[in-house]
């Protein structure tokens, strides 16, 4: 007496034809939407730290131009140096955008060095050679441009972060998030201050 093998070709054609019914209905039920949404909220956070590093690599530059014609304002440039010092330890990787203090953290060492930032442009109406200087104007033109950048960014990364957050609360992503994506928390918004929504002047 023979006996048929457990698996045939119809059987295993079968399985397998379950196994993509399956993953087209999870994917069309939005299991795929609280990884998606929060791979994509970290590529804006990405582009944030992206920019405001952007930002700090044309200090040095920046503040040695002024100093070659201000060396009198040791204070602020003094104040630059080291508000740079710290926003450029500050740093956040994504297994952290949970945690509101350390954004916090991160959010108050660029705010600082912003408003150091904005100090150190604004000496610059007192030393006419200064404003003239084509170094100086280079640098005052590619800074205005990154932090148009990091304005950008930064509402990009808000606006990603809420549809994440959204996603894990509405339904069906609270769903999900309940069974399959415990271990997702919600992401802590970028809220900028009034101050740090506007970039350092920046006249010619």
């Amino acid at each position: 007496m023979t006996t048929l093998p457990l698996t045939t070709p119809v059987s295993r054609l079968h399985a397998g034809f379950v196994a993509i019914l399956i993953g087209l209905t999870l994917s069309s039920c939005g299991y795929n939407s609280i990884p998606t949404l929060e791979e994509q909220a970290k590529a804006k956070w990405a582009d944030v730290q992206n920019n405001y590093q952007r930002r700090a690599d044309l200090i040095p530059n920046l503040v040695a131009t002024v100093q070659g014609y201000a060396k009198q304002e040791k204070d602020v440039l003094t104040a630059v140096v080291e508000a740079r010092a710290k926003a450029t330890q500050t740093r956040i990787d994504a297994s952290q955008l949970s945690d509101p203090e350390k954004l916090k953290q991160f959010q108050d060492a660029q705010n600082q060095l912003s408003g150091a930032l904005g100090r150190l442009l604004a000496i610059s109406e007192n030393y006419p050679d200064l404003k003239s200087n084509q170094n100086f104007l280079a640098l005052q033109s590619q800074l205005e441009g990154t932090e148009n950048r990091i304005t950008v960014a930064r509402r990009d990364y808000i606006e990603a972060v809420r549809a994440y957050n959204t996603e894990l609360k509405t339904f069906p992503g609270v769903l999900w998030a309940a069974t399959f994506f415990r271990a997702n928390k919600p992401m802590a918004e970028f809220a900028a201050n009034q101050d740090a929504q506007t970039p350092p002047k920046v006249k010619f």
